[in-house]
């Protein structure tokens, strides 16, 4: 499955860039008037056009024009010196779904699930480890096309706590990637679908990667309420 190598989570408080063309990903952060520039030029608007546009804007709320050109003209020069074309960045996934399902840990796993669970934590440990992350989601991406049912909100959550029990055991670090992309295999060998998706927030600005199912968020930390993240790619 072809892969992009530029996703972006655009909000009105900012953009967040992940950058496939890195071993690991590498994400950007631009602020209000960086996100407005990269939507202009992702949309095909000319960079002297896309210039000429947030240039007027920003002049009739009273900024020196002159300074506002010469900023947004080192934004652009910044783009070009990176590589980044926002014109080949994927289109923007919908937004998370709005119910978030936090895991309390007191839910004992069953046998099937714990065993899916242990699987799908050193698969994707493995996979985060040795391979490039464009090659992760191309084979994610490449695995959502089999015929399976999706997973119910309660069959996610179940196999996300499997995951976090077996990540607890772990000596080594296990973060958000590790348990989502976990959870998304168990899911797989269970012969359930999830969603696997990562994106950002803006205040303060950070990275993320979770699961979705039935239109809802599952298996978030109960300490971690700085909700909403935005998708930047959604499987």
């Amino acid at each position: 499955m072809p892969v992009k190598l530029l996703y972006a989570a655009l909000t009105p408080a900012g953009a967040a860039l992940l950058d496939l063309r890195h071993t690991r990903g590498r994400w950007l952060f631009l602020n209000p008037t960086g996100a407005a520039l990269w939507q202009l030029l992702a949309a095909g608007t000319r960079p002297r056009d896309a210039l000429d546009e947030l240039t007027a804007h920003w002049t009739e709320r009273g900024a020196d024009p002159e300074q506002v050109r010469a900023d947004l003209g080192l934004l652009t020069q910044s783009f070009q010196a990176a590589r980044l074309d926002p014109a080949a960045s994927a289109p923007p996934p919908p937004p998370a779904p709005a119910t978030i399902r936090f895991v309390d840990g007191g839910w004992p796993p069953r046998t099937v699930d714990r065993l899916a669970g242990a699987a799908g934590f050193v698969a994707g440990l493995i996979l985060l480890r040795c391979a490039p992350l464009r090659a992760v989601i191309a084979l994610a991406g490449a695995a959502v096309r089999l015929p399976l049912p999706p997973a119910s909100a309660g069959e996610a959550d179940a196999l996300f706590a499997a995951v976090h029990a077996t990540a607890r055991t772990w000596p080594g670090r296990a973060a958000c990637a590790e348990e989502s992309l976990g959870t998304f295999i168990a899911a797989l060998l269970r012969g359930r679908r999830v969603h696997w998706v990562l994106g950002a927030r803006f205040t303060p600005a950070g990275a993320h990667a979770w699961i979705e199912t039935a239109h809802t968020v599952v298996g978030q930390d109960p300490a971690d309420r700085a909700w909403p993240y935005t998708p930047a790619l959604r499987l």
